[in-house]
């Protein structure tokens, strides 16, 4: 089932409806269900859409909880918990004292079940021989303690599986850290440019064989989301509802352009509050900077490159993907995950003479002092010295400023960037 309403906003009255039409259709009483759930680097009405879930659900069902698809991301205290679902500490443990809310522990074995492996030769088919191994599909473990597992979230195009959403968020959302590092690599073989804002990708293909191994019956809540408002919902198995979201999403979330810029400000939004996640401007807008140009990523709120990761990131530094495969035995000792995200945030680029020659320009104007960004091979502006109203309705000049990026693809019109295939 869905509703589509892409020039007016789905009001929290329909969202509640529609909630409770989707459940009514679930054999859910008496059972234990859980839902699970984006943080809060995820625009989404997440406080509507628990309400909803909660006035449908609880008086039905054994017990109703949510986790947290953290993937890697750092975990989320109370407070930040209660924000994300939109209730006081007083409701938490009132009225919904009877529903958990937990944080996903990628990086915790005892956390974690094995619930199956995705084969060497399936590896190799899915991945037309780019990858050569086989994987252990792991899983929070959590999730043998349901009857049903549902999936709450939004779907915007993204830089590793091409759309956001549906079974990516029990991969990597709730996943152990093997596979989340193989598939990401997977995705910087191929590269942002060629998976960005593309539905069907060798890895989404992993993803779902993943998430046929699951021993719980699946269901799946896909949302449009432009800005802070719901234009989209869509309720069926992981797979229907996220391509319905996705297809949708194909209309609503990609920018053409006509031209290249030679100076895009990417303006990241609060909820990046690390590169991490902010890294996701340089991901939606590569396509549409001009070859030698400059992207800036701008928050002055950012002061982190990564909590989870920054040791790693700061031993590697950002690079091409063609400067780690020229030299990948320097490397066997970084995750897959951790190269894939250096060279999404980095763009794509060549070796020439031995030499990396990236693309474009990637500056960061944020509280991440000038010594760090230049270590980890980034440009540096002193964000105070950035004046986004420079880049206001100056495209003919080759100037673009994006206000809220993040989660919105450009791209160009024709003669999109993209880098030479690689093949093993």
């Amino acid at each position: 089932m869905e509703l589509i309403k892409e020039h007016e906003a789905i009001t929290n009255d329909e969202i509640r409806a529609f909630v409770a039409e989707a459940m009514a259709a679930v054999e859910a009483d008496g059972k234990r269900v859980l839902f699970v759930i984006p943080d809060q680097t995820r625009s989404m009405p997440m406080p509507a859409m628990f309400r909803a879930l909660h006035a449908a659900l609880s008086r039905r069902v054994a017990k109703m909880d949510f986790l947290v698809a953290l993937g890697t991301h750092p975990p989320m205290t109370e407070a930040m918990l209660n924000a994300l679902i939109g209730v006081t500490p007083d409701e938490r443990a009132g009225v919904f004292g009877d529903v958990g809310l937990f944080n996903h522990a990628w990086d915790n074995p005892n956390q974690l079940a094995r619930i199956g492996t995705i084969s060497e030769e399936e590896i190799v088919e899915i991945s037309d021989g780019l990858m050569r191994q086989s994987v252990d599909v792991t899983l929070n473990k959590m999730i043998l303690d349901y009857d049903l597992l549902c999936v709450v979230g939004p779907v915007f195009p993204h830089e590793v599986v091409g759309f956001s959403g549906g079974n990516k968020y029990f991969f990597p959302g709730i996943a152990g850290p093997d596979i989340i590092n193989l598939f990401h690599w997977l995705g910087a073989l191929i590269s942002n440019p060629v998976i960005n804002g593309t539905m069907h990708t060798p890895v989404r293909e992993v993803v779902n064989r993943a998430a046929a191994c699951i021993p719980v019956e699946r269901r799946c809540l896909a949302l449009n989301v432009m800005g802070k408002d719901c234009h989209g919902l869509f309720f069926g198995t992981p797979e229907a509802a996220w391509e319905a979201a996705a297809r949708m999403g194909t209309r609503t979330h990609i920018v053409y352009k006509e031209k290249p810029f030679r100076s895009v400000l990417a303006v990241a939004p609060e909820m990046y509050d690390e590169l991490w996640v902010a890294g996701k401007c340089m991901y939606k807008l590569e396509p549409v900077v001009a070859d030698g140009g400059e992207l800036i990523i701008y928050g002055k709120h950012i002061r982190e490159v990564s909590v989870t990761h920054g040791r790693y990131i700061q031993k590697i530094g950002y690079h091409t993907r063609d400067y780690f495969l020229s030299q990948m035995e320097k490397f066997t000792d970084i995750p897959g995950g951790i190269l894939a995200h250096s060279t999404h945030v980095r763009g794509i680029g060549e070796m020439v003479g031995g030499v990396e020659k990236p693309r474009v320009q990637v500056t960061l104007a944020t509280s991440i002092p000038r010594a760090k960004c230049e270590a980890i091979n980034l440009g540096y502006r002193d964000p105070d010295s950035i004046h986004p109203g420079d880049w206001q309705d100056r495209e003919d000049e080759g100037l673009l400023l994006v206000p809220h990026a993040g989660e919105v693809l450009y791209r160009l019109r024709e003669g999109n960037p993209c880098p030479k295939p690689f093949r093993p």
